[in-house]
């Protein structure tokens, strides 16, 4: 896994020499938008519907609802019909120093019956459908005359051979997530589409962004009825303005005058109390991220597998519960494994000092 190690340096290392920098810093939040796909690589095609065509009309629009807001600098990967390498997607991003990455796609089976929309932050899971998910959106890098170079031996076909999450990439996980369960509930709620929900599958476009990023299935295009919507100009605007209402509201949560509330609550206690603070103020505590929703749970272990001392964030939007507390980050690898063997595949480590989410990257380095 040579590879691997060697990505990560390379990531850390431009985030420590390029630096991140703030929404206050730049006065404008960045964000890239990346229509899937293009030129010769059409994507999706089914009862003359064409991925390429509708992922970037959607995209422009989405880009149009952003424009309107003047604290939003809006970058897009292509404009037009062009085969654009998906390396070169999330180095755009990274060269812009983006707070987002949205990458939007539409989905096809086989079977025509299957439809709905799902959302895909960066992970290893291995289930299914998902799988063939990550196979397909990987499989054009076969179409770029150097993919053997670019990508050192990456096999699409394979997502084993991905490089993974760093632990930068962990934290910002944290916030995918947030973003993608905007997005969706978005869909379900105000569109009455249906939702597949929130997964994490090994996505290179994904992998190689250093920021919160995201992947948007719009629908099926293999489903004659959700192609046909997706396809319409109605049906476009409807989806894009979606899209946009969630981004906004994310901006706003993490970067304007949105807040999170910290609460934590006993396994056998009805009541929430504030999380006790610890004797140091400047001891980091971590702890273990397993789910987040926009349910609000009982924070009994009979709702998390067995698992005790759960607690949870809570913003406007959206529940984050999480398991355990220590002050060892090797502890808190522990505590992710046992997690893991109780069902929660996509859990993940994350830190707070004085009850604020701090970034895991800089404290496990500032450790070491």
């Amino acid at each position: 896994m040579k590879i691997k190690y060697n990505f990560t340096i390379l990531l850390l290392f431009l985030t420590l020499v390029l630096g991140t920098t703030s929404y206050s810093q730049n006065k404008k939040f960045i964000i890239i938008l990346d229509a899937g796909h293009g030129g010769k690589d059409p994507g999706n095609s089914y009862h003359g519907f064409k991925e390429k065509d509708i992922a970037l009309k959607t995209t422009l629009k989405v880009g149009k609802q952003l424009e309107k807001d003047k604290d939003f600098k809006v970058i897009y990967t292509r404009v037009s019909d062009e085969f654009i390498e998906l390396a070169k997607r999330p180095k755009i991003a990274n060269k812009n120093d983006a707070h987002l990455f949205v990458s939007i796609h539409c989905n096809s089976v086989k079977n025509f019956g299957p439809s709905g929309t799902e959302t895909f932050v960066m992970g290893l899971s291995r289930t299914g459908m998902n799988l063939e998910v990550a196979k397909s959106e990987n499989s054009v890098i076969y179409l770029e005359d150097n993919y053997k170079e670019t990508y050192k031996g990456f096999n699409p076909k394979n997502p084993e051979s991905l490089l993974g999450l760093t632990i930068m990439q962990e934290d910002n996980l944290n916030s995918s997530i947030n973003l993608a369960n905007k997005i969706q509930n978005n869909f379900t709620h105000n569109l009455k589409r249906k939702t597949r929900g929130v997964k994490q599958q090994p996505l290179w476009v994904l992998d190689a962004a250093y920021m919160p990023s995201v992947l948007i299935e719009l629908g099926f295009l293999s489903n004659l009825e959700e192609g046909k919507f997706l396809n319409s100009d109605a049906g476009q605007e409807k989806m894009a303005n979606e899209i946009a209402d969630a981004i906004i509201n994310y901006k706003n949560e993490y970067f304007g005058d949105g807040k999170t509330t910290v609460t934590n609550e006993s396994v056998n206690s009805k009541k929430e109390v504030e999380v006790s603070k610890p004797s140091n103020p400047n001891e980091v505590i971590f702890k273990v991220q397993i789910a987040a929703s926009a349910k609000k749970l009982e924070l009994a272990s009979r709702n998390f597998k067995g698992l005790n001392n759960i607690s949870l964030t809570k913003s406007s939007t959206l529940y984050k519960y999480f398991y355990g507390a220590t002050s060892s980050y090797d502890e808190a690898k522990k505590m992710q494994e046992k997690a893991v063997s109780k069902g929660y595949k996509s859990a993940f480590v994350v830190a707070f000092k004085n009850e604020k989410s701090v970034n895991l990257n800089d404290v496990v380095k500032n450790n070491n």
